[in-house]
């Protein structure tokens, strides 16, 4: 498979320098982190190319594996920051109860909530609150609303066409969220504005919860 057959995704092109940026702040050095719905591969070369002594485990739904695995062989052994590595892709959907096994120091998932049905966004909760380290975290990046109101009249506009293809899809409630997360024992410490407007959530596990 060569490059230019490789899935491509515009939107992670121009949005991985801000998540890079944020990211920087919070992974901890050498961390082992499980990316949620890799897509393109593109945010798992990236991150590993830029964050030193990262262990990056990208993952797809088996529909989706061949184009990340393909950009990952290609791209995912050469040109990575002292010490990093990408792991080769594995399937992963969030309904499922076997996710990689951990601990990982962090979770991290870019425009999966809105497209993922509603009813497997608490799976995703739950399946990041099993697998984190102590004190490990989740990280979240897209559109978000608040109080059932969207941050900018595109995101509304967005929402629309994504609930016009799907009924289960949707840009989804911050608020909402972090009431799901809570329970688990994750907790939100940070939510960033970032270009587009979008927003990146950071929840940090406890020692509460049922996730544990």
């Amino acid at each position: 498979m060569t490059l230019d057959a490789l899935p491509f995704s515009p939107a992670c092109l121009r949005n991985q320098e801000p998540i890079l940026t944020l990211l920087r702040r919070w992974i901890p050095p050498a961390a082992r982190v499980l990316e949620v719905g890799s897509g393109s591969g593109q945010h798992a070369i990236h991150m590993a190319r830029h964050l030193p002594g990262v262990h990056w485990q990208p993952s797809e739904r088996n529909e989706s594996l061949a184009g990340l695995a393909g950009r990952i062989a290609l791209e995912g052994q050469a040109g990575l920051a002292p010490g990093a590595r990408v792991a080769p892709p594995v399937a992963l959907d969030v309904t499922d109860a076997q996710w990689p096994a951990g601990p990982f120091d962090a979770v991290f998932t870019a425009n999966t909530l809105h497209i993922m049905p509603a009813t497997a966004v608490p799976h995703l909760l739950a399946g990041s609150a099993r697998v984190l380290s102590a004190d490990g975290l989740l990280l979240i990046y897209g559109p978000f609303r608040y109080g059932e109101r969207h941050t900018a009249a595109s995101n509304g506009d967005f929402d629309l066409h994504l609930r016009q293809r799907d009924p289960a899809m949707g840009v989804r409630d911050a608020e909402t969220l972090q009431a799901e997360a809570a329970p688990l024992g994750l907790h939100l410490q940070a939510d960033a504005a970032m270009p587009a407007n979008n927003r990146l959530l950071v929840f940090q596990k406890s020692n509460e919860g049922r996730g544990q």
